[in-house]
C-alpha cells in the first residue's frame, strides 16, 4: 500500500473518531467523499472500482482486488469485506492488498446508507444481509472467484454483517469477525441499562457520514430518551440484528468462525462474544486482547504488522485454501492479559477462570443516588486504549470515595499474584426507596496507597420494584484478563452514576445492600489455575 493511501486511511479514522468521541453532534450530512477513495487506490495494481447492485438495486460502492497474473484460466478464493460503521471503502485497502498478493480475490464494499453507497443505514437489518449475498453473486459473475471457497470478514459493523450473513447464505465457508457483536441488546443495553456514550457515538457517526433510516432515527430517540413504553419494540429490533438469534442456522451452515475482540470494548463488550463462541458447533476460534473498540486491529488497517490480521489470514488460508499452517492445532481460545501481554491458550471458554474466589459483601450499606462518587468506567474508546498502550486504566482513590454515595467491600491483601481471567459475578440483596434505579459495580486492583486501578465494571437497572422490599441481584461484570500483584487487594465499589451509562435513579432515592444469612452477598472472582 502506498504511503498516500495509508495517510488517507489514518486521516479518515482520526476525523471520525475525534468528531464522535468528543460528543460533537454533526450539524449536516457529510458530502460524498469520492476523491479520497480514488486517491487511496488508484495507484495500486490489480484494483478496480465497481458499482455493485445490492438488495432492491441499491448501488454499493466497492473496490475489487484481484491476484496479480489472474488471466481467467483459474479461480481463486474470494473474501468479501463490508465496511465498518461510518468508514469509507478505503478502510480495508492495506489488508485487501495483502490478501490479493496471497492469492485471494477481495471485494470491499461500503455498507448501505454510508458515504457514496445508496440506501439508508439499516443497522445490519434484512437489506444489509441481502446485500452481502448480492455482493457474493456479483463476485462470482464478475471476478475469477471460486464458488466453493467464499469467506467474509470485517471490523465492527462489518463483523456483525459477516456473522449474520453466515446464517443466511450457505455459500460462506469461513468468517473472521473482529470487534463485532453477537448480541446487540447485551452489547449496548446490558443490565437493562443504556450505554449512553457508545450509543451516542454510533448515532452521531451515522448522521455525520450517512443517512440513518427513519426506523433507526426513531429507535435511537426512544433508546436514548429512556422510553420504556417502547422497550420491547427496541429489544425486538435488536434481536432481529443479533447473530445469536440465528445461531441454529449458523451452526447448520457450518462456517468456520473466528471471533476477535478487546477486553475493554466499550461498544461491544467481550462477554456476549464469549457466550456466543461457546454455542458454536463448527470450527471456531476466539481471541481476546487488551484495548477498546477496534483498537487491537487498527494498526493492521494502516498496513502495519498486526497479529490480529496475521491470524485472520491464517484462518482463511487453512479453511479456504487447505493450508497446513497449524492454526487448527492450537488451543482455540487465545487470551492476552492486560498486565503481562502474553498469550494463553485454553480448550474452551468455560476453562477460563475455572478457579473462583469469593469476596464477602457482609453487613448492610446504604448509599444515596444521583451523584458520581468518583468511581467510573472512563471514556468510550479513550480510556481502554490508554490501558492497552500505556497501561493506564481508569483509577480512583478507594479510601477517598465518599461512602455516602459509594459502597466499598475489599479482600485481604494477597500474598501471591492473582491472575483474574474471565467474568466476575456479583450477587447481592438490594432494596430501594423507589421502584426504579441504577447501580454500577466496579472491581478495582488496590495498591498499598489505596489507589485503585479499574479491573472491570458493569451497570444494572431495575424497574417496577416495590419500594423498600429487598430483591436479589445477579450481575456479570465485563470479562477481562488482569494480574493483581502480590501485596495488593481487590475492592468492589458500587455507586449509581457513571458517564458511560444512562441512570434511572429518581431524585433523592437511596439504595441499600444487605447480606442475609440465608443468602449471603459476594463477588465471585475468576482466577487462572496455578
Amino acid at each position: 500500500m502506498s504511503l498516500r493511501g495509508t495517510t488517507a486511511g489514518a486521516a479518515t479514522a482520526a476525523v471520525l473518531l475525534a468528531g464522535t468521541a468528543t460528543g460533537v453532534a454533526p450539524t449536516a450530512q457529510a458530502a460524498a467523499p469520492a476523491q479520497p477513495a480514488a486517491t487511496a487506490t488508484a495507484a495500486l495494481p490489480g484494483v478496480r472500482f465497481a458499482d455493485i447492485p445490492g438488495d432492491g438495486g441499491t448501488v454499493l460502492k466497492a473496490n475489487v482486488f484481484t491476484p496479480a497474473g489472474a488471466d481467467g484460466s483459474r479461480t481463486y478464493p474470494v473474501i468479501v469485506l463490508p465496511t465498518s460503521w461510518a468508514m469509507p471503502q478505503i478502510e480495508y485497502v492495506a489488508q485487501a492488498k495483502k490478501l490479493a498478493d496471497s492469492g485471494y480475490v477481495v471485494v470491499c464494499y461500503n455498507s448501505r446508507g454510508f458515504w457514496e453507497s445508496g440506501g439508508n443505514i439499516e443497522v445490519a437489518g434484512p437489506p444489509d444481509i441481502a446485500d452481502a449475498s448480492k455482493v457474493i453473486d456479483w463476485a462470482l459473475a464478475n471476478t475469477p472467484a471460486d464458488p466453493e471457497r467464499i469467506g467474509m470478514a470485517g471490523v465492527s459493523y462489518g463483523a456483525g454483517i459477516s456473522l449474520l450473513a453466515a446464517g443466511h447464505d450457505k455459500r460462506i465457508k469461513a468468517v473472521v469477525a473482529l470487534s463485532g457483536w453477537a448480541d446487540l441488546i447485551e452489547s449496548i443495553y446490558s443490565g437493562r441499562t443504556q450505554h449512553r456514550q457508545a450509543a451516542g457515538l454510533l448515532s452521531g457517526a451515522g448522521y455525520l457520514t450517512g443517512r440513518p433510516s427513519p426506523e433507526l432515527q426513531q429507535t435511537m430517540k426512544d433508546f436514548l430518551g429512556s422510553n420504556l413504553d417502547k422497550e420491547q419494540d427496541m429489544i425486538e429490533w435488536g434481536r432481529k440484528r443479533s447473530p445469536v438469534t440465528y445461531l441454529d442456522q449458523i451452526n447448520r451452515n457450518g462456517s468456520a468462525i473466528m471471533l476477535g475482540n478487546a477486553w475493554g470494548d466499550t461498544i461491544f463488550p467481550p462477554n456476549q462474544y464469549a457466550s456466543f463462541y461457546e454455542k458454536l458447533t463448527g470450527p471456531k476460534r476466539l481471541e481476546l486482547r487488551p484495548g477498546d473498540h477496534a483498537t487491537a486491529e487498527a494498526t493492521g488497517l494502516l498496513g502495519l504488522p498486526n497479529d490480529v490480521w496475521t491470524n485472520a489470514q491464517r484462518w482463511f488460508d487453512h479453511h479456504l485454501n487447505g493450508a497446513a499452517n497449524g492454526i487448527d492445532g492450537e488451543q482455540p481460545v487465545q487470551l492476552k492479559s492486560r498486565s503481562a501481554g502474553t498469550y494463553e491458550g485454553y480448550p474452551d471458554w468455560k476453562s477460563v477462570g475455572a478457579d473462583r474466589r469469593k469476596i464477602a459483601m457482609g453487613g448492610s450499606k446504604t448509599i444515596r443516588t444521583n451523584v458520581d462518587s468518583g468511581a467510573n468506567g472512563g471514556v468510550v474508546l479513550l480510556s481502554n486504549a490508554l490501558d492497552q498502550f500505556l497501561k493506564l486504566p481508569p483509577v480512583a482513590s478507594i479510601p477517598l470515595l465518599p461512602r455516602t454515595y459509594a459502597s466499598v467491600w475489599q479482600s485481604e491483601r494477597y500474598a501471591e499474584t492473582q491472575r483474574v481471567r474471565g467474568t466476575a459475578k456479583l450477587h447481592t440483596t438490594l432494596s430501594s426507596t423507589e421502584e426504579s434505579g441504577t447501580l454500577v459495580a466496579y472491581l478495582y486492583d488496590v495498591g498499598p496507597l489505596g489507589l485503585g486501578k479499574l479491573v472491570s465494571n458493569a451497570p444494572y437497572t431495575f424497574h417496577g420494584r416495590t419500594p423498600s422490599k429487598p430483591f436479589p441481584v445477579d450481575l456479570e461484570l465485563f470479562s477481562t484478563a488482569y494480574d493483581v500483584p502480590a501485596g495488593h487487594r481487590l475492592a468492589l465499589v458500587v455507586d449509581t452514576v457513571d458517564p458511560l451509562y444512562i441512570e434511572h435513579n429518581p431524585s433523592g432515592a437511596q439504595l441499600t445492600f444487605s447480606s442475609p444469612e440465608s443468602d449471603p452477598s459476594y463477588v465471585s472472582v475468576p482466577l487462572r489455575d496455578k
